[in-house]
């Protein structure tokens, strides 16, 4: 794949009415109006009645099934697949060759009332990766019918990671994780796992040129109520795709273009046919761990008669205000961090730290600013 190429051409095709990290119906609605009515479809309705779409592209026998925004408040893969439908509809080396061997049916919001909340639950505060085998919502029921009825060769599960992952032995944020997921308690490595593992081998090498060793894969312990699981125990390859942390990048807007470039990559790869003696080397990636934090205060003292300094660990909540998410401050953990880091460090230098109040900092609370003997410093990103 010509990296160059796509990143000289990224400026022109990222979708222009999609950006940051409240992404719903109303705003891929504007994104869907501008294709050719032809390729998109309502497959279903919400909870609340909200139309779930689909998107058809290509007319080759390889079929790939892709959705995002299971999770309401994973936004950063919806990006991105608007932003290779732009390239799918232009006539181009690049996606022609895919188009021709594949046809793809993307369901770019699979969970609208959890998209306009910003939660990961949908409107019955259910998970919808936990619901594979009861299929108790309808949006659980859209998509197996989508699966039965398409019975795709290939499934891509697209969702977004929290800061808090590292690279497994590394002190490198996870910018993007993947798994094959397992299809029986046993993890066995079945063919159609070694299909998806060779994929993720595949993205991970093109990755490595961009963003090397921030690359993490997930544990592959088995739960058939995951929807992962659930299709990969019927036999068919899927890949797990996690969109994590760029450094400041809290819209997740750097990431949303290595996620297009993962993408367009994998499907690459399945155009021209995966060779699956390689698969091993999946497991030379790195598993992810949680050692990072937002923000890490090092060497701080409560109070000025205080011995020993100790860290502040601090965590975004992200909240929905008034149509925008908003990154609150809190104050996860008071104690010695040596095993952990921050995507922001803060050296206070044995001085005493206290809260906006000018008190003493406490777990759990939120704090806009802290204040370090006097001087005033934000916590926002």
């Amino acid at each position: 794949m010509k990296l160059e190429q796509l990143n000289s051409l990224f400026s022109l095709l990222k979708t222009p009415d999609l950006f940051g990290r409240y992404i719903t119906n109303s705003h891929i609605e504007k994104c869907i109006e501008k294709i050719p009515t032809s390729t998109s479809s309502v497959i279903g309705f919400s909870v609340e009645n909200r139309p779930i779409y689909s998107l058809r592209f290509g007319k080759g026998p390889k079929k790939v099934l892709m959705w995002s925004q299971m999770h309401g408040n994973e936004s950063t893969t919806t990006k991105a697949l608007f932003d290779c439908f732009n390239l799918f509809l232009t006539n181009n080396e690049i996606t022609n060759s895919i188009l021709e061997t594949c046809t793809l049916l993307v369901i770019p919001v699979l969970s609208p009332d959890g998209a306009e909340r910003y939660t990961r639950l949908n409107a019955n505060e259910v998970d919808l990766n936990r619901d594979a085998q009861d299929l108790s919502q309808p949006e659980s029921e859209v998509l197996r019918k989508v699966f039965n009825d398409f019975n795709p060769d290939y499934c891509f599960n697209l969702h977004g990671q929290r800061t808090i992952y590292n690279v497994g032995g590394t002190h490198n944020s996870s910018i993007l994780s993947f798994l094959s997921p397992s299809q029986d308690t046993q993890r066995s490595i079945t063919p159609n796992r070694k299909q998806a593992m060779s994929l993720i081998v595949e993205i991970n090498s093109m990755l490595q040129q961009v963003i090397p060793n921030c690359v993490a894969r997930y544990d592959d312990g088995f739960n058939l109520n995951c929807v992962g699981d659930t299709f990969q125990n019927l036999n068919v390859p899927t890949v797990l795709f996690e969109a994590g942390h760029y450094p400041n990048d809290y819209n997740r807007e750097e990431v949303r273009y290595l996620m297009f470039l993962s993408i367009l990559k994998a499907l690459e790869a399945i155009s021209k046919g995966i060779d699956v003696e390689g698969y091993e080397d999946y497991f030379l990636i790195p598993e992810n761990e949680k050692q990072f934090y937002d923000i890490v205060i090092r060497n701080i003292k409560l109070e000025s008669s205080s011995v020993e300094a100790v860290d502040v660990a601090i965590q975004y909540e992200e909240r929905l205000v008034d149509g925008k998410v908003e990154f609150i401050p809190i104050v996860e953990a008071i104690s010695k961090l040596d095993s952990f880091c921050g995507h922001r460090e803060i050296d206070a230098k044995g001085q005493v730290l206290k809260n906006q109040y000018n008190t003493m900092l406490k777990v759990a609370s939120e704090n806009d600013f802290v204040l370090l003997n006097t001087e005033k410093i934000s916590l926002k990103p």
